[in-house]
């Protein structure tokens, strides 16, 4: 469980997190948890303790839609998880999910992500 965090003034925080398979997709939406490469576990954790709430958005590689999205609900610790095999992943962490649809990426077409050269958002 989450405590409150010491920069209640921060903001929202968001992430679009690729899986490789609809399987790992799947998994989380069952088990509640997520597990990531080891290079995004120090951005999501600093998310996690320095914002109000972090939501992380889903998509598979090469599906053309999001398949949902959860919010962080714990930093990510360093037990790893053998659902996910030992595909260089990271620390498992909870996420609770509150929209497990796919939404086609030409309804979010008009968003466009700042920090990313104004790329559309997928």
């Amino acid at each position: 469980s989450k405590s409150p965090s010491p920069r209640q003034n921060m903001p929202v925080r968001y992430f679009i997190m690729k899986s490789s398979n609809l399987q790992n997709i799947d998994i989380s939406q069952q088990k509640g948890i997520w597990s990531t490469t080891p290079s995004n576990e120090r951005k999501l954790n600093g998310a996690f303790w320095e914002s109000n709430m972090v939501y992380l958005i889903f998509s598979v590689q090469g599906s053309g839609c999001f398949q949902g999205f959860a919010r962080m609900g714990s930093a990510i610790g360093c037990e790893k998880s053998q659902d996910w095999g030992s595909a260089g992943f990271g620390g498992v962490f909870k996420v609770e999910w509150i929209q497990k649809e796919s939404i086609p990426f030409h309804f979010a077409q008009h968003l466009l992500n700042p920090w990313n050269d104004n790329k559309k958002v997928q």
